[in-house]
């Protein structure tokens, strides 16, 4: 139903068909479609940057992007309403839960973070990193920032 309402309402605007897609087909968002963007300062600390974004459509609520960290910077702490999981891609990286130990991350490694754990993660000083972060949002909301991790706290 909905193919043909896009299809009508294409071609009364004189757009092309093809242009409209159902709600059951594959759809492939190509890399490089959407620029890269620097982590904000309030929520890193050091260059850190996010590319292919992605959220799914209602009703699911999935959504991540690629981060990739330089050497010495981090997340500041923060929680996920519904958990995290990281899937270390490149480099050498740095996790740790509030109270916990800092544990190393590498190519391969999936570090899940459970719902409501307050964490932090990124590169060791010298190596660069990078994930994949995925994670689900709980009322429109998919991570609620806190403040940065001190150089104390920070394992370099």
């Amino acid at each position: 139903m909905k193919m043909r309402i896009l299809m009508t309402v294409a071609l009364s605007l004189g757009t092309s068909v093809a242009a409209a897609e159902p709600d059951n087909v594959v759809s492939v968002t190509r890399a490089g479609t959407s620029p890269s963007t620097a982590g904000p300062s309030r929520n890193f600390t050091g260059a850190v940057r996010v590319d292919s974004r992605f959220s799914a459509t209602a009703p699911a609520t999935v959504g991540g992007g690629t981060v990739t960290f330089e050497p010495g910077a981090p997340t500041a702490w923060h929680t996920h309403p519904l958990g995290q999981a990281l899937i270390v891609t490149a480099g050498v990286g740095l996790v740790q839960h509030w109270g916990g130990e800092v544990q190393e991350i590498r190519p391969g490694d999936i570090a899940w973070i459970p719902p409501g754990v307050k964490h932090w993660h990124g590169a060791t000083a010298t190596t660069g990193m990078s994930h994949i972060a995925i994670s689900e949002a709980l009322d429109g909301k998919s991570v609620e920032w806190m403040e940065h991790v001190t150089d104390e706290q920070y394992t370099r």
